[in-house]
């Protein structure tokens, strides 16, 4: 049984320009703890013509003990990369039933596709284009989706589609301003409402719209807006979003007043995944960094900018080689 309902064998075209990736793989998998798992596992990739060139395992406590592994490998140059693939797969399958085993084998020669959300700030954003620019971060940013106009230059700068959905009290509409640019996206749509109606109204397009792309996931780079439950629902896939706090210090709006007012001497940055809970999806990577009682709020914020960034941008790289795994409402990472 996979963990998402993504093949193992990926058909997308967009390729990574290293080669070195071209005939690797990832497997990522969990189960209750058990004798045999990493020997069928290990046997299960050796009859399948693969090479194992990184592994790393973990297992909780007892008395309930659960298994995290993953495996990094190689296929055979001279081999049918989507033939060996499939022929681990239904290995793999095999022997998921005897162990109960929620698996997924990613190709790393494929870059996982994301849409980005964001509002005013672009500090995020340009450290994820900048890493991603480096190939730091092998990635492709599919769209980015905005309530306000700000970073539009930045998404056409790059030839990204950008599309603004307002969120506001009287209205909805699209930007219209970048249709003769290569990256603009018209959304075309007007709703007058109440607020709630308005907040419906808008997820219902940015639903519509982001399904006209090819997302794997979805990175809420100071998207400061709060997602219903019905649109994690029904967008179905993983959302990483930064928060301004370390969390579980300081959830919700102005971490950083807080903060200020409770005179604390460190400020941290959390990425985590997003569920129902304001602030409280499993926790993928956090930093922190001193302050001083010489530190006003802007001091805060400006010193706060520098981890966001930084722990965004790794949460996503950590997201995309398959370095995480969920476990309840904690994460295994395997840095």
């Amino acid at each position: 049984m996979n963990l998402n309902d993504k093949s193992s064998v990926n058909n997308k075209n967009n390729s990574m320009n290293n080669k070195n990736h071209n005939n690797t793989a990832v497997l990522i998998l969990s189960c209750p703890d058990k004798k045999g798992i990493v020997a069928s596992v290990s046997k299960a990739l050796f009859d399948g013509g693969a090479n194992i060139i990184e592994s790393n395992q973990h297992s909780t406590k007892p008395p309930n003990r659960h298994f995290f592994m993953r495996i990094v490998f190689e296929l055979d140059v001279n081999t049918d990369k989507n033939k060996s693939m499939l022929a681990i797969k239904s290995k793999l399958d095999d022997i998921a039933s005897e162990f109960h085993i929620n698996y997924k084998i990613s190709d790393f020669s494929v870059k996982k596709n994301a849409a980005v959300f964001v509002s005013k700030e672009d500090h995020c954003l340009n450290e994820l284009l900048w890493q991603k620019n480096a190939d730091d971060i092998l990635l492709n940013i599919s769209c980015i989706i905005s309530n306000h106009t700000n970073l539009s230059s930045i998404a056409d700068f790059y030839k990204i589609p950008f599309i603004y959905v307002p969120c506001g009290s009287a209205s909805l509409s699209t930007f219209s301003a970048l249709d003769n640019a290569p990256s603009a996206y018209n959304s075309g749509h007007i709703c007058k409402a109440d607020n709630k109606t308005m907040i419906t109204k808008q997820e219902e397009i940015i639903l519509e719209k982001i399904n006209n792309f090819d997302v794997d996931f979805v990175i809420l780079a100071k998207y400061m807006r709060i997602f219903s439950e019905q649109f994690i629902n029904l967008f179905g896939k993983k959302i990483i979003n930064i928060h301004h706090s370390f969390l579980p210090s300081f959830p919700g709006a102005k971490p950083y007043e807080q903060a200020y007012e409770k005179g604390v001497k460190i400020i941290g940055a959390t990425a985590h995944f997003v569920n129902e809970k304001l602030d409280d999806g499993p926790i993928i990577e956090q930093d922190v960094i001193r302050i001083t009682h010489e530190d006003d709020t802007d001091d805060l914020k400006r010193k706060g900018k520098i981890i966001e960034r930084l722990v965004l941008a790794k949460a996503v790289k950590l997201f995309i080689e398959d370095r995480i795994i969920e476990y309840g409402n904690k994460t295994i990472v395997f840095d």
